[in-house]
């Protein structure tokens, strides 16, 4: 289902999306973005995001690249730099299906179940706008299961996608 275009958010049941103008170098904000090991120490949302083997288990080599696994343990819903509490904290497997360095733009799909139930596609992308870096995060949700995540965490999902970009933002400007 996916390609090198990100999906038209009339294509799902629902999107969440965020956006944010960051003043440092775009690279900088690419670099950061692809280390998904220092996740947690800026990510309220994502707190934990590894390249893994097809049976799980991490791989040496977390170099993010179109058709590798990412698991992505740790979701906070609602955002917390802390722990999160029962019921707060549930984890995805996706494909990456695209990593442009040229264009500064990433995506992956959760593809665990079949698409019909449920399909979610995120894509991450970095412009220049006026002298800044600007920051697009989105995610369309697909499927039968999708109704019932917008019902149960839609409002905490916007909130996670706003705490990413405040948190990237945040690191970029000061590390």
């Amino acid at each position: 289902m996916s390609s090198s275009v990100p999906p038209l958010s009339s294509t799902g049941v629902f999107t969440v999306a965020e956006s944010i103008l960051i003043d440092a170098p775009r690279e900088k904000v690419w670099e950061i973005l692809l280390d998904f090991g220092s996740y947690k120490e800026w990510n309220a949302f994502v707190r934990e995001q590894a390249i893994v083997s097809a049976s799980g288990t991490a791989l040496a080599d977390q170099t993010p690249a179109v058709g590798k696994r990412l698991l992505i343990r740790t979701v906070h819903l609602p955002p917390t730099m802390g722990d999160p509490g029962l019921m707060q904290s549930i984890g995805i497997n996706a494909l990456i299906t695209t990593i442009d360095h040229e264009n500064y733009r990433a995506a992956w799909v959760a593809n665990s179940l079949p698409s019909w139930a449920f399909y979610a596609e995120r894509w991450q992308m970095l412009t220049v706008e006026g002298g800044k870096t600007k920051y697009e995060n989105f995610e369309v949700f697909r499927g039968i299961l999708a109704y019932l995540l917008k019902f149960f965490a839609g409002k905490n999902l916007v909130l996670g996608v706003r705490a990413m970009a405040e948190g990237l933002k945040s690191r970029a400007e000061g590390a």
